[in-house]
């Protein structure tokens, strides 16, 4: 039997390892016979830490991983998964932000005794 492959948004990559693509279907409503979305997240296993959050990737069936990670990320156009753009895409660092003044409100009463 040939194994599942499912198209879907990462959604999380926070782990190690591991990303959450949520995969979405239409479904015909059975009263009102109009198309609407339906959802499910699953867990897949990410080899080399390539895929970020909001990338458009495949997950394809696999044995089980963990508990909860039976699909394994195939290579998509936006994370190819190779150990060669692992590599560069550490070195990379990003500057550092500066650090942004609260904001303040006025109250009214002050600004209503600045204008009178």
């Amino acid at each position: 039997m040939p194994k599942r492959i499912l198209q879907g948004v990462a959604v999380r990559d926070a782990r190690d390892k591991t990303v959450i693509v949520r995969v979405e279907r239409r479904v015909m409503h059975p009263v009102y016979k109009k198309f609407i979305m339906r959802s499910k997240k699953y867990a897949a296993h990410d080899e080399h830490n390539l895929v970020k959050a909001g990338t458009v990737i495949r997950i394809e069936e696999s044995r089980p991983i963990s508990k909860r990670k039976r699909w394994v990320v195939l290579a998509s156009d936006e994370a190819p998964v190779t150990v060669e753009k692992a590599a560069p895409a550490a070195a990379e660092k990003k500057p550092a932000k500066k650090p942004r003044a609260p904001r303040t409100r006025k109250k009214a009463t002050e600004a209503a005794g600045a204008e009178g």
